[in-house]
């Protein structure tokens, strides 16, 4: 798996909503009565009934976002799909799309097993759940490049960053009525890493010429992934009468696999009913680490700069090292641009996890009680992934079996439509909703907008 530039660029604008973070729950349920799963976005919220969900199915979100469109990445040429990197797909119908920050992210969040009950004077539940998260922000000078090339002569890419993590989740959760109006919860997770990757490429300053590509580069990419290892390259560098041997990483490879680390988070909740009409209710979630066993580091180590006249590029597209012709011989791509040096594995890391702050209010109609308005504010603290997004919803629940709710949402990621339907009937319950309505959809299964959610369940009550 060589770092070509083309395809890296390529494989992530298309691929990372698909392999994963964003919202984990359907938060267009948060007011939705009935809705098993509220606990997850408040663990003060408890349930009028027990429950046990089926295994794999009881609480399934998938879930992706983006500010970069996928109908703005793959384009139909000649009844093909390609990607903007095609020659046949105009540079300034591609470019006006791209922003000077392009973010995509994707979550994956898998109940595997289940359960809430009544006792120890509240609600408790019990929960095993497998999640992955993946984040990206591409600077847009990189996809004007990689494009364009060299219109300019100089580019300044910084703050190319990329993060991915997987882990199981074991949670113990109670929640109880401390007053007729104050509701409090809070749940105890205990995780188990299965792997975690952050890279930061921050600055490349590029400089191109016809006699010589320069970069002034500084890049660290931390793994922490059981027998993971990166492959090395020598190139001879110099003068061609003072040649001295270079060595850096190329490649990348996995030798087994399995748990990789251990840690612990805390969700803590509150639910205050004002009067008969308003609840207000706030939540933080995932507040916890993840203390990962080892962590492999290729590095620049510190800026630094890389000059070669090997790769010479023209802009005239008819000349022989044209840009498109010397980008497809460059080959290494992203590693012969940082040339980033195997520094082994530097021992364990701990990390924090992305925590969730939830803010919500309740409104119940006085003139139809089985109608409530509500807004809640979700808002992501990850650093550069962080993001925020405020969803109004009102919800109905007009027989005792059977709620539902609509929403619409703006944010970090635009606007959005979502729904729930919810049935809750004695001993079973379904539920189908989307927090981001998907539209429609390209060949490959992905929604054109790069933003859309799936979340399903099937639990047991009793």
């Amino acid at each position: 798996m060589k770092f070509n530039i083309k395809s890296f660029l390529a494989a992530v604008v298309v691929l990372a909503p698909v392999t994963g973070a964003v919202a984990q729950n359907t938060y267009s349920a948060y007011f939705t009565e009935g809705y098993t799963f509220r606990h997850d976005m408040n663990p003060a919220f408890g349930n009028e009934k027990n429950y046990v969900s089926m295994p794999a199915l009881g609480n399934v979100n998938v879930s992706m976002q983006g500010n970069l469109a996928v109908d703005h990445i793959l384009y139909n040429v000649n009844g093909k799909t390609t990607t903007f990197m095609n020659p046949n797909v105009n540079a300034q119908e591609f470019l006006k799309h791209v922003n000077g920050t392009n973010r995509l992210g994707a979550n994956v969040k898998m109940e595997i097993l289940s359960g809430g009950f009544k006792a120890f004077g509240g609600y408790n539940t019990v929960s095993v759940n497998l999640r992955s998260t993946v984040g990206t922000t591409i600077p847009g000078s990189l996809l004007r490049l990689a494009k364009e090339g060299p219109a300019n002569q100089s580019y300044d890419i910084s703050d190319f960053k990329a993060h991915a993590d997987a882990y199981a989740e074991l949670a113990f959760g109670h929640s109880r009525q401390l007053t007729d109006q104050l509701r409090v919860g809070a749940k105890v997770k205990f995780l188990l890493g299965g792997g975690n990757v952050d890279a930061n490429f921050e600055k490349a300053q590029l400089t191109l010429g016809e006699d010589q590509f320069t970069a002034v580069s500084n890049a660290q990419v931390q793994t922490s992934i059981k027998g993971f290892y990166y492959k090395m390259e020598e190139k001879m560098r110099g003068p061609e009468n003072a040649q001295t041997k270079h060595t850096y990483v190329n490649d990348m490879d996995i030798d087994g696999g399995g748990l990789n680390g251990f840690g612990m988070a805390l969700d803590l909740g509150a639910e205050y009913k004002l009067d008969k009409d308003w609840t207000f209710s706030a939540a933080l979630l995932d507040f916890g680490f993840i203390s990962w066993n080892n962590n492999i580091v290729a590095s620049t180590n510190g800026e630094r700069t890389f000059t070669t006249d090997k790769y010479i590029f023209n802009i005239d597209e008819n000349a022989d090292n044209k840009f498109g012709n010397e980008m497809d011989r460059l080959g290494e791509g992203i590693a012969t641009l940082y040339e980033l040096q195997d520094n082994g594995d530097q021992g364990g890391r701990t990390k924090m996890l992305g925590a969730t702050l939830n803010l919500a209010a309740q409104y119940r109609f006085p003139y139809y009680d089985k109608l409530t308005f509500g807004l809640v504010n979700t808002t992501r603290i990850q650093g550069a992934y962080s993001w925020t997004d405020f969803r109004l919803s009102a919800n109905v629940a007009p027989v005792k079996i059977f709620s539902a709710g609509a929403s619409l949402a703006a944010g970090s990621y635009g606007v959005a439509f979502g729904w729930i339907l919810n049935l809750h009937m004695t001993g079973f319950n379904f539920y189908l909703g989307m927090d981001r309505t998907l539209g429609s959809l390209a060949k490959q299964g992905l929604p054109l907008s790069s933003n859309g959610s799936v979340n399903l369940g099937i639990n047991f009550l009793f």
